[in-house]
């Protein structure tokens, strides 16, 4: 049993420590560089404004199904397991999302650009991190974007396998629409990913552990666990 936790966290350890070097590296070399040509040539493309409200709907859709669970639990029925996986990747939504926004405070960075009188780095040459400083113009790491996208496919990923295709295209999706529309530097897009996968692989793991037994079940409908 030590083994079998104590591998997995190594990964995400050492995924860790990789993710921090590719952002300073990012932090220094690539965001300014992909902030700037964004702005002077896919500012009036409004599909990438599209791409990056899939997040959005998912926010919306994670509603519903913590209704739809409600309704189940109250009349005393067991959850499909379609409905506790949804549940369960509404869930790492939620979490993932609680954990950003106070991220974004801790580092404090402003945005790429913006379309109000804050400072940003397109308009006002302002690019770096202040951290605890507050206010919406010192929210942009990590992508809460790209943390909420990926904390749902995270769990689908493990849970639903067949479809890893779409999860992959769906996340994909948003990235490129954040950074077309410039809403977003890569590396907050590179930090937002790394903590939305995290957040949905500790969903599963939790899940595994006893809770939402029926998500954690065999996408072939035997026993209650999922290989990954």
């Amino acid at each position: 049993m030590r083994d079998t936790v104590r591998d997995p966290l190594r990964g995400w350890a050492i995924a860790f420590v990789a993710m921090v070097v590719v952002v300073v590296i990012t932090y220094q070399f690539v965001d300014r560089e992909v902030a700037s040509y964004a702005a002077a040539h896919f500012q009036k493309k409004p599909w990438f404004d599209a791409m990056t409200q899939i997040s959005d709907w998912l926010a919306r859709l994670a509603v519903i199904v913590f209704v739809a669970g409600a309704a189940y639990a109250l009349a005393g029925r067991a959850l499909p397991r379609p409905l506790a996986v949804a549940l369960l990747a509404s869930v790492s939504l939620a979490v993932g999302s609680t954990i950003k926004d106070q991220l974004k405070l801790a580092f404090g960075r402003t945005w790429p650009e913006t379309f109000s009188n804050n400072p940003s780095f397109i308009h006002n040459h302002v690019y770096g991190f202040t951290p605890f400083h507050g206010g919406q113009a010192y929210m942009s790491f990590p992508s809460g974007h790209t943390t909420a996208v990926c904390a749902v496919m995270a769990v689908l990923w493990i849970l639903c396998p067949k479809l890893r295709a779409v999860w992959a295209l769906l996340v994909a999706a948003e990235v490129i629409g954040l950074i077309g529309a410039d809403y977003h530097f890569v590396s907050d897009i590179i930090a937002g990913g790394f903590l939305g996968s995290l957040t949905g692989w500790a969903a599963v793991r939790i899940c595994r552990a006893g809770l939402f037994a029926n998500a954690a079940g065999s996408d072939r409908g035997q026993g209650n666990r999922v290989s990954s």
